[in-house]
């Protein structure tokens, strides 16, 4: 009579059970990426509109993400992420209403992942690119310098696609970004030393796109608050690199939708819920607004009399009317102006009034010409010692390419331009004699 142990074989199964599960964990850790995929296999190649979609996030906000799909004008939509999984192929795919071809997510486990090309071949046929939240960290240290990285900035600059991403896929966006290589920062211990050693802001060409050029974003504005650490964002780009850095800063349930065209639209709750976006500046009224302390080991001093940062701050909305202008960083539709400041490492935030101020975005084309602006005259001057600016004529254009007659004088040595209210926004102003343009110049007025 043969005699069966009954606990010995429930030990079997178990342990047998325990291997599979083993085995499964293993088999997902080899793989260096995972794909989910919804909608219609075959591709469909359509003539992306572009954008960029930077959520605060929490939550996504419907309509802005409505923007962001449109903007694949019914193509392919690629998510990529390296954590989490499937949860927006439904979502995009089935409940916001915008026709779409398909939308796939791939879950990059490792930077192996970047080389893996499948995905190469995705980021080439998609039509508009999302970044989930997670670490920021993770994304920069798997992609950048990568043929991930290098593919999807073909694809913005050769193929006009839309990105977009929440929280850290928002982050990452920036011409300049907090890397959080080592781990988060509050505002307090960012104002206290802006050289911290998680204060890693950092330069090293990522996501490439002109719309946020010598821009930094930051996320989660409201939850906790972020104001200072921004500022002390800021301040390291403007002691590291010699530039005014710009900021776009989201709450946690807003998003800022930006078009071709440079205009940043603002999606949110308000006015049932406090929902705001920030357009961020370096005070350009100041002749030098460099940070008064900015060291390491040291409190942030960059007060200017407690306006070194001029801030436009936006309620979003659901129907996203309210906007900003990239173009001038002045134009707004529903914003309120504020100041702030750091004095030894305590931030500050006073209500403000808009610049006045003429602001270069463009380089002049000749050394022999120098310029300056009074902006409580509102007078434009260009000065030449070695050019005879009697026998050159001054043409003055808006974006559209329509001629703006503003009152000036000319001699042989100076050009005086009195910059009034007839056009705001972008200027080009040409000074030229017979042959040729001698120079260019570019302001936001």
């Amino acid at each position: 009579m043969v005699r069966i142990n009954i606990f010995s074989l429930l030990s079997m199964k178990i342990i047998l059970q325990l291997t599979c599960v083993f085995l499964s964990i293993i088999s997902l850790m080899a793989q260096n990426f995972t794909s989910y995929f919804t909608g219609n296999q075959q591709d469909m190649t359509t003539q992306a509109i572009g954008g960029v979609c930077l959520m605060g996030g929490a939550s996504e906000d419907d309509n802005a993400m409505k923007w962001f799909l449109e903007k694949a004008n019914g193509g392919d939509v690629l998510i990529l992420r390296t954590s989490g999984a499937d949860g927006y192929n439904n979502y995009m795919y089935n409940t916001l209403g915008v026709n779409i071809n398909s939308v796939e997510t791939i879950v990059c486990n490792n930077a192996a992942a970047s080389n893996e090309n499948y995905i190469h071949e995705r980021i080439q046929k998609a039509e508009a690119i999302w970044f989930a939240g997670g670490n920021q960290w993770t994304y920069i240290s798997y992609w950048r310098n990568t043929p991930i990285d290098s593919l999807i900035n073909i694809a913005i600059s050769e193929r006009n696609i839309a990105i977009g991403g929440t929280s850290a896929g928002m982050a990452i966006m920036g011409d300049y970004y907090f890397s959080a290589q080592n781990g988060t920062i509050s505002s307090t211990n960012a104002l206290q030393d802006p050289y911290n050693s998680s204060m890693t802001v950092d330069s090293i060409a990522f996501i490439n796109n002109t719309k946020l050029q010598n821009t930094i974003t930051d996320t989660h504005f409201d939850n906790p608050d972020r104001k200072g650490r921004l500022m002390a964002f800021m301040s390291r780009i403007y002691n590291d690199y010699n530039i005014q850095p710009k900021a776009i800063a989201c709450d946690e349930y807003t998003a800022v939708c930006i078009d071709n065209n440079g205009i940043a639209k603002v999606y949110g709750g308000y006015p049932q819920y406090d929902d705001f976006a920030y357009f961020v500046q370096v005070n350009c009224e100041i002749p030098n607004p460099t940070p008064e302390i900015c060291n390491s080991a040291m409190p942030l001093t960059w007060s200017h009399n407690n306006q070194a940062l001029k801030i436009c701050k936006i309620p979003g909305t659901e129907s996203g009317d309210n906007n900003f202008n990239l173009n001038d960083w002045l134009s707004n539709t529903g914003g309120n102006w504020f100041n702030w400041s750091a004095n030894q490492g305590v931030f500050s935030e006073s209500i403000g009034s808009e610049p006045n101020c003429l602001t270069t975005i463009g380089n002049l084309e000749s050394e022999d010409i120098t310029w300056s602006y009074n902006p409580n005259e509102k007078l434009l001057v260009f000065k030449s010692d070695s050019i005879d600016l009697s026998n050159c004529s001054l043409v003055i254009t808006n974006l559209l390419g329509q001629s703006i007659d503003f009152n000036h004088s000319l001699n042989s040595q100076e050009i005086q331009i009195n910059i009034n209210d007839k056009s705001s926004g972008i200027l080009f102003i040409k000074i030229m004699n017979k042959e040729n343009v001698l120079f260019q110049f570019k302001t936001a007025h």
